[in-house]
């Protein structure tokens, strides 16, 4: 298996461990990144971008996040916020006046980002590629009844926290989503990440494997029940059908479709990780950053996804559900300072400002549940082992 791209040698143990994901579990098409203090330590990549056409995993290929797109989603708002423009404690009304009915009207932005404001899923049916339409997405969820009173449980918006959140912050900023991150976030930081892919970026795009679905999971067996919330998530305007394809990849779904590589991705993460600001770019103050990386909202049964959850206003926080019955089991085992957030099949991106260092990990073969798998586990781990860290079996990489 040829490995492409560069490792310092203090983190051997991570590109060994990326190698040993070709070999031993599957891997098709990867690439994996760290920064540490906001220089880069790790820059792999290898294997297959196409198994149709055996294309090769080039330097600058680029994948679907899923919904590793909600760190990038969730860092515009806080952009927003540290420049005072947005107020994450006021009514999202005061932004977005026509969200303010059936029920949502004391719905607050922070809220949206902490995924308790019942708005989850979207009951009405939608004609199909309907979600490549900003404003049919916009409408409908002005329209839509909480699940639950706004603001008394955690359930994960799986696609809706795209347009909510990306809907308040084009009504701040006069942009729509992905203009703003790429004005604010990708240029300044030249980086090649996308909410909204470029024509011209198509032939870079790696083709996703989808996973075989885990039938015997109490999330897959509520999304069985026609009228359950798992059911409408999954049901989102053909998006499901559709995530892989040329109207897939051009819409702006701030939830689920940003395109990038490791290097992306750990990139975007750099400056936060480094107090907000690196190489003459700040997205965020020291304050805002604080509020990015605290858990505000936690729960042992997430509305959704049905399993315990810790979340910050809009990030991951580590979780470890290892113990837990079959079904329940997926986790995310990070150091205790660190946030980011996974996607659908084993992408992640994180930022450690304990260690100053940043982590991505983008692949094309999805694998099983929710959450991070084997593979981009086994690389967070020897990246922290890497760094002095001795276990995570307290639930969280300590030293």
């Amino acid at each position: 298996m040829e490995i492409y791209g560069m490792c310092d040698p203090k983190f051997q143990q991570v590109a060994d461990q990326f190698e040993r994901n070709f070999l031993e579990h599957g891997e098709v098409g990867a690439s994996v990144c760290i920064t540490l203090e906001g220089e880069t330590v790790v820059d792999l990549w290898g294997g297959t971008a196409n198994n149709e056409t055996q294309t090769q995993w080039e330097e600058d290929t680029v994948s679907i996040i899923w919904s590793s797109t909600k760190g990038a989603t969730a860092l515009c708002a806080h952009i927003l916020s540290s420049r005072g423009l947005l107020d994450m404690d006021a009514p999202v009304v005061n932004y977005w006046p026509e969200f303010g009915k059936a029920g949502k009207e004391n719905i607050t932005v922070k809220m949206l980002l902490n995924h308790q404001a019942g708005v989850a899923a979207i009951r009405k049916p939608l004609s199909h590629g309907a979600f490549s339409d900003w404003n049919t997405m916009v409408h409908a969820l002005e329209e839509e009844i909480p699940f639950w009173e706004p603001g008394t449980r955690h359930g994960y918006h799986a696609l809706t926290f795209g347009w909510l959140v990306g809907e308040v912050v084009r009504r701040v900023s006069g942009k729509s989503l992905g203009q703003f991150f790429q004005n604010e976030v990708a240029k300044p930081l030249g980086i090649d990440f996308w909410i909204g892919l470029p024509k011209g970026i198509e032939p870079r795009v790696a083709k996703m494997i989808t996973a075989e679905t885990q039938t015997d999971t109490p999330f897959y067996q509520a999304m069985l029940e026609p009228n359950s919330i798992q059911s409408f998530v999954f049901n989102t305007g053909g998006l499901m059908e559709q995530f892989d394809s040329r109207i897939g990849h051009a819409s702006e779904i701030g939830a689920a479709n940003g395109i990038t590589n490791a290097r992306g991705l750990a990139g975007m993460y750099a400056p936060l990780a480094c107090g907000g600001s690196l190489d003459g770019v700040t997205l965020v103050d020291k304050g805002t950053l604080m509020s990015m990386s605290s858990v505000s909202s936690a729960t042992g049964q997430d509305a959704v996804l049905l399993g315990p959850k810790r979340f910050t206003l809009g990030y991951n926080k580590s979780i470890d559900n290892r113990k837990l019955p079959l079904g329940y089991q997926d986790s995310c085992i990070l150091s205790e300072d660190a946030f980011g957030h996974a996607g659908n099949g084993g992408s992640i991106g994180f930022a450690s400002p304990n260690e100053k260092m940043s982590f991505a990990y983008t692949m094309n073969k999805m694998g099983a549940g929710i959450s991070i798998n084997q593979r981009g586990q086994s690389l967070i781990d020897a990246t922290y082992l890497s760094l002095g860290y001795t276990t995570n079996s307290p639930g969280s990489w300590i030293k």
